[in-house]
């Protein structure tokens, strides 16, 4: 495709916005340029204006990528590259990816106080969820109050249903490599992330994790500029739709 300068323009804006070229942002510009030039304004804006580092930018992307509720092949690896040539380590990368593995427990603390809530409906007496806790149990729950500063009600019911797999959730919470780990306001961010992506929204635990991120002494914008990056995942549509449009235009010629 030759590019008018026009075009050469806008390609050049996307990459400095974005940092990146692909096949189809070729084909936004081939179709659709004005959608392209804004998509760079709007995509390139979160990133830029905000207090976070490129390479935090980086990691967000890598988790929002790799979100089970997603899962876009193409943007993780692109943002894990990313990523890496910006400082981040691979145990680090690796890191973001065990606290996206973490996400699955979103229906987990949702459905335990259910399960809690609808046993006591039933008149079902579980004598875990009355009797007092144990001097182990009364531990793991000094453990995550330290390390999150909050007890959730999941965390409760949990902890007295099944302690074993509580405490698994507890170390799962804080896998890291002890040499390069995150610093916890940047991990706190990385879930915000997670539960704001619209593809796995999870409310509850969002309030959470934006309480525990203030807690920590994360600056609003900084959560804000997270926020507004999580919204990004939308132009997968084109991701994933402008290159099909490009074969069938092109099978029939056009």
């Amino acid at each position: 495709m030759t590019l008018s300068a026009e075009q050469q323009r806008m390609k050049a804006e996307y990459i400095r916005a974005r940092g990146y070229w692909t096949n189809w942002t070729e084909g936004m510009l081939r179709f659709s340029p004005d959608f392209l030039d804004l998509y760079a304004r709007y995509g390139g804006y979160a990133a830029a204006h905000g207090p976070l580092s490129p390479r935090m930018c980086e990691l967000i992307y890598v988790a929002l990528d790799a979100s089970s509720t997603h899962l876009f092949e193409s943007g993780l690896r692109l943002h894990m590259a990313m990523a890496v040539q910006r400082g981040a380590s691979p145990a680090q990368v690796m890191e973001v990816l065990a606290m996206a593995t973490e996400q699955g427990l979103g229906g987990t603390r949702v459905g335990v106080e259910i399960l809690a809530e609808e046993l006591a409906a039933s008149g079902q007496n579980v004598p875990e969820l009355a009797s007092a806790v144990s001097t182990e149990q009364q531990a793991l729950r000094t453990a995550w109050e330290a390390k999150f500063g909050d007890w959730p009600a999941h965390c409760d019911v949990l902890l007295r249903l099944d302690p074993g797999y509580f405490a698994l959730v507890l170390e799962l919470s804080g896998f890291a490599n002890k040499a390069e780990r995150l610093d916890e306001s940047d991990r706190a961010l990385i879930r915000l992330a997670l539960d704001a992506c619209f593809t796995g929204l999870n409310a509850v635990a969002l309030r959470e994790g934006i309480r525990r991120a203030l807690g920590l002494g994360v600056a609003w914008q900084a959560v804000l500029q997270v926020l507004q990056m999580s919204a990004h995942l939308g132009v997968h549509a084109c991701a994933i739709g402008v290159p099909a449009l490009m074969d069938i235009v092109d099978a029939k010629g056009g």
